[in-house]
């Protein structure tokens, strides 16, 4: 059987509840609708995956609640047989996350209960018994267990990341965008055993240290690549990419690179929940194709603007040939912030 990319970690059901404005403190606000959908890394890598490319194979490895939630996210992704469940266990209580769906500004602001996902290790699975190429793993500084110290490598994400790799798998990160000063002790061991690390500007920022947006909330452009550098020089082997919703950029250890954007009309946007994922898959897909790091994140982007056309995670994501006309027919943000 060829070997395809299996995503591990965090899963959960997001109750997308769209709202009109997000109220302040001790203020009410409408509810205009709820939606529940898959959420997580799991879930949403998985099925943009799986619908990036039918033919790939695609294992999910979480763990999930002997309850309403856990069966609700199985049978959603029982429904794509190029998704493989056999690593999937149920134990604990299925982890869910209210997403706030803001529509005058189409942010999102999540509020989430850990679950079963704070029992989540290296133990979990099996990493001999995956069909795997790339093994990706999220989210760092959610999955309790596995941000715990470890004397010899720093932490069990790192443990689980370099035995990953002296198997001959390639390695994944993505990262929760938390407020907190966490990222600078728990992400960098793992960086040293990661192939792809694949984070938003956020995420990037607080790992390095180096702000990338100014207190009016603009990209700070110029120090991109300082961060890109310092993100590389903590050992991730291959790519380091930031991806922002004004473009992404990317380093390979040679050649820095930036592709902006599609510019989309505002109404076409449902919403920006799991863009940061379907960017993710779409990258990982060009990493599989062995793609350059440039193609591989046009795709991506492309793959993060599809998913806006909807209002959950998943549905919007279109398949390989369609995320390539998709980049080519629509226009571009001003490539001047690059």
């Amino acid at each position: 059987m060829t070997k395809g990319i299996a995503i591990a970690g965090t899963i959960a059901v997001d109750e997308i509840k769209v709202i009109d404005q997000y109220p302040q403190k001790s203020e009410l606000t409408t509810i205009k609708s709820v939606q529940k959908s898959i959420g997580g890394a799991v879930s949403n890598c998985s099925v943009g995956l799986a619908k990036i490319d039918e033919s790939l194979v695609v294992e999910a490895i979480a763990l999930l609640g002997d309850d309403e939630r856990g069966h609700f996210l199985y049978d959603r992704l029982s429904k794509y047989k190029n998704i493989r469940l056999e690593h999937m266990k149920f134990t604990g209580e299925t982890p869910f996350t209210d997403v706030i769906q803001d529509l005058s500004d189409k942010t999102r602001t999540f509020f989430t209960f850990k679950g079963n996902s704070t029992l989540f290790n290296e133990h979990s699975f099996e990493l001999t018994k995956l069909n795997a190429r790339i093994l990706h793993v999220a989210y760092i500084l959610l999955l309790d267990a596995l941000d715990q110290q470890d004397s010899e490598y720093g932490t069990k994400m790192a443990k689980l990341l370099k035995k990953a790799q002296d198997l001959g798998i390639k390695t994944s990160i993505d990262i929760v965008s938390e407020n907190n000063n966490r990222y600078e002790n728990i992400v960098p061991p793992s960086l040293k055993y990661t192939n792809y690390c694949v984070i938003n500007e956020y995420e990037a920022g607080k790992t390095a240290g180096i702000e990338l947006r100014d207190k009016g909330g603009n990209l700070l452009a110029s120090r991109i690549k300082q961060v890109l550098f310092k993100l590389k020089d903590f050992g991730v082997q291959d790519w380091v990419v930031i991806h922002t919703p004004e473009g992404s950029f990317g380093y390979d250890g040679s050649t820095l690179h930036s592709v902006p954007s599609l510019k989309l009309e505002k109404e076409s946007i449902k919403g920006t929940v799991g863009a940061g994922d379907a960017y993710l898959s779409g990258l990982l897909y060009g990493a599989y194709k062995e793609l350059s790091l440039l193609d591989s994140m046009k795709i991506a982007t492309a793959a993060a603007a599809s998913s806006l056309f909807e209002e959950d995670s998943t549905s919007g994501i279109k398949s390989f040939p369609e995320l390539i006309t998709l980049y080519n027919s629509y226009p571009k943000r001003d490539e001047t912030f690059i």
